[in-house]
């Protein structure tokens, strides 16, 4: 009986969560798509640059901040389109053009209610980045920050766009800082029992 890594791609019934058709649209985004799939059937294990721009964006956010708008995405919202693990990173896949409408409005956000929304990281439009290959699941040897948390598993998956990841990255950091709408109690303060009055 043969492996996952020994069969080709085109065999793969799931290659760690990226279908097949979820591999041919990563490839997609590249000038050469047959050759990144075939750099997968050789190294299924390899990384590969791809711009962003046409295809999809990316929005990179610190791991643990990015892990809290995936989870606000899937628990009060749309959900999210791929997502992956990369260097101490998570980046989230966007609609095509939300690389250059979400700056301006986390600016906008942040200048009103929060500053808790860490820098996030948008490639749009003649920017690349490196992404996981579509079977990196756990770590590949030598790669244990590489993996797909929600790998694309379709040749048009729904990606989120600008309002949407907005929306997450104010839930997220909402829920990392507790917000009251009472002022911090007076220390000093003398506290009263009044209950056991007659």
């Amino acid at each position: 009986m043969s492996s996952t890594r020994e069969q080709p791609l085109s065999a793969r019934s799931d290659v760690s969560g990226a279908t097949p058709e979820g591999a041919a649209w990563l490839a997609s985004a590249g000038t050469y798509p047959r050759s990144t799939l075939a750099l997968w059937e050789e190294q299924p294990d390899a990384p590969v640059v791809l711009p962003c721009g046409s295809t999809f964006d990316v929005v990179g956010a610190p791991a643990v901040f990015g892990r809290r708008m995936v989870d606000r995405l899937w628990a009060e919202g749309p959900g999210s389109g791929p997502v992956a693990a990369f260097r101490g990173r998570m980046l989230l896949f966007a609609a095509p053009g939300t690389a250059q409408r979400l700056p301006s409005l986390l600016h906008w956000e942040e200048s009103g209610r929060t500053g808790a929304i860490p820098p996030l990281l948008c490639h749009g439009n003649g920017d690349a980045v490196t992404l996981p290959a579509p079977m990196a699941t756990d770590g590949s040897p030598g790669r244990p920050e590489s993996r797909w948390l929600v790998a694309p598993d379709t040749r048009h998956p729904w990606l989120p766009g600008p309002e949407i990841l907005l929306w997450a990255a104010v839930r997220a950091a909402r829920a990392a800082v507790r917000i009251s709408i009472f002022p911090p109690a007076d220390q000093g303060a003398k506290v009263y029992d009044v209950s056991r009055r007659r």
